[in-house]
């Protein structure tokens, strides 16, 4: 079953850590956002395969936006 895994928070795409395919464990960091001056790193739900990234570095999204799936 996919798990998407989205953002907490507005703001924008930090740095993109991981990438289609990659095995990741509970609480690995995927992604990084920028918010109001502040890293926030988004982890792992769970372990699996990242399938889908749907960002991309430096792009602006709001709260609830998928940022990665994971199968």
């Amino acid at each position: 079953m996919a798990i998407q895994v989205e953002a907490q928070i507005a703001g924008s795409v930090w740095r993109i850590e991981t990438q289609v395919g990659a095995q990741v464990a509970p609480e690995d960091v995927l992604i990084v956002l920028e918010s109001m001056k502040m890293e926030i790193p988004i982890e792992a739900p769970c372990a699996g395969r990242v399938v889908e990234i749907r960002v991309r570095e430096g792009e602006s999204i709001e709260e609830g936006t998928v940022l990665a799936v994971i199968d």
